[in-house]
Parts: structure tokens; sequence; C-alpha cells
């Protein structure tokens, strides 16, 4: 969910930020890491100038991304929850 929040401010940034003169775009460079889970850093576009369909694009990833963890995190609680129901 931290990756996903991530991608989404980052993504914000640079589309606030489309009509700076000189801005360069920032991206979310994404990792796995061992034992699981995705670590996020920072970086810059090597190309020049905006990209708005890339930073919308980012934006609808981002929010699919978040969802789904959400999801999963909803589906643990209510199974947790039905295996304390079965053994009260």
């Amino acid at each position: 969910m931290q990756a996903a929040q991530s991608a989404l401010n980052t993504a914000a940034h640079n589309v606030a930020n489309v009509s700076t003169p000189a801005f360069r775009r920032q991206e979310v460079i994404q990792s796995t890491q061992q034992g699981g889970g995705v670590a996020t850093s920072p970086g810059r576009s090597a190309n020049d100038g905006s990209a708005l369909e890339a930073d919308m694009v980012a934006q609808l990833q981002a929010k699919n991304a978040f969802l789904a963890n959400l999801a999963v995190f909803k589906t643990s609680n209510q199974m947790a929850g039905a295996l304390l129901d079965k053994k009260a």
C-alpha cells in the first residue's frame, strides 16, 4: 500500500509541475524485498518534458494497486474472524 501511495504522490507531483520551466519528471523505482514486499525509491526521468498520459496511467495503476491490497487485508480479516467464530 505504501508503494502505491508513493506512486500516486509522484504522479500528482508531476501533474502539478507540468508547467514549471525545465521541470524533469519524477519516477518511482520499485524493487522486491527479500522475505516479501516492495521497496520504493524516487528517481528522475531520463527524458525532458512532461508526460501527462504516463502520469494519468500511473495514477490509475496506483489506485488499483491500493484497492487490490486493501481487498487482501479485508479478506484476511474476514478469514481470521471466521476462524475465531468457529473456535468459540
